[in-house]
């Protein structure tokens, strides 16, 4: 079978599937089986693939087809220009997230500041911000060991690894250092609404990082409180939140001495993240 027949056959299985997506993702996982990049497999639609290839191919395409993302089966997603090693231990990095790098690294480009990660996951959040700001450095924290395994991973491949210090702990154990920014992406779904998700969400993605409890904000709540211990004063936190949470958000942190500053929306128009300015 050749490159281009392949890519058909692919996503037309896909597509019987309802992936939207059926025709790139049978690209990217032909270019997995093949082991090449999807513009080198483009400009070589007729190129034999040999049967072993082909098996892995058919491998893939089956645990697609029952809406295993894409980004767990290439071992990969891109954020911020950068390729991401992911797995099944860590939330896939997601486009509104780089709205809160954005807005970061405009506030903070010519600053020397010291950076807390809480729920670090695959470390997207602040190796991309210590990418851009060349004077700062961090730390990154998360109860999940196999999480801080990828993220040190990511850190070693952008050449990162000296200026982030990675504690595989809750953050409730940093006590003795005093941080200029906070950032968090905490879990926030509610209990009840994670079985509204898509598949590809609930059934595959880590469900410790996406539950938010009852109300969606048990997560948010302790990263506020427990920010205003080791936030400077006048330091910024942070927070990216669910949908029609920024009313009861900004109470809490209102109440725990914390001005809000500004607010993302995230591309449907939904506030998607939150800075605040402990007092």
């Amino acid at each position: 079978m050749k490159v281009l027949e392949a890519i058909i056959t692919g996503s037309k299985l896909l597509k019987e599937k309802n992936i939207p997506t059926n025709i790139l993702d049978s690209e990217l996982l032909l270019s997995k089986s093949l082991n090449k990049s999807r513009e080198e497999l483009l400009i070589n639609l007729e190129q034999n693939i040999n049967k072993r290839d082909l098996t892995n191919f058919n491998k893939y395409l089956i645990r697609r087809s029952k809406k295993e993302p894409i980004a767990y089966l290439i071992g990969e997603k891109e954020f911020w220009s950068k390729k991401f090693f992911v797995n099944k231990s860590t939330l896939i990095p997601r486009p509104e997230t780089e709205l809160l790098v954005e807005k970061l690294v405009t506030l903070y480009k010519k600053k020397r500041v010291n950076i807390l990660d809480i729920g670090t996951g695959t470390g997207c959040v602040i190796i991309s911000l210590l990418s851009e700001l060349k004077n700062s450095s961090g730390m990154a924290v998360d109860i999940s060991s196999k999480a801080l395994f990828v993220a040190k991973k990511n850190a070693l491949k952008f050449r990162l690894s000296n200026r982030i210090k990675f504690l595989s702990q809750h953050f409730e154990g940093i006590h003795n250092k005093k941080f200029d920014l906070i950032v968090s992406n905490p879990p926030y779904i509610t209990r009840y609404g994670i079985k509204n998700l898509s598949d590809d969400i609930k059934k595959f993605e880590p469900r410790m990082a996406l539950d938010g409890g009852n109300d969606g904000l048990d997560l948010i709540k302790k990263v506020i409180y427990k920010s205003k211990k080791i936030l400077k004063i006048n330091g910024t936190l942070a927070l990216e939140i669910g949908n029609e949470q920024i009313n009861k958000v900004s109470k809490i942190l209102v109440d725990n001495k914390f001005i809000i500053k500004c607010v993302i929306k995230d591309y449907k128009k939904n506030v998607r993240c939150v800075f605040a300015e402990y007092r």
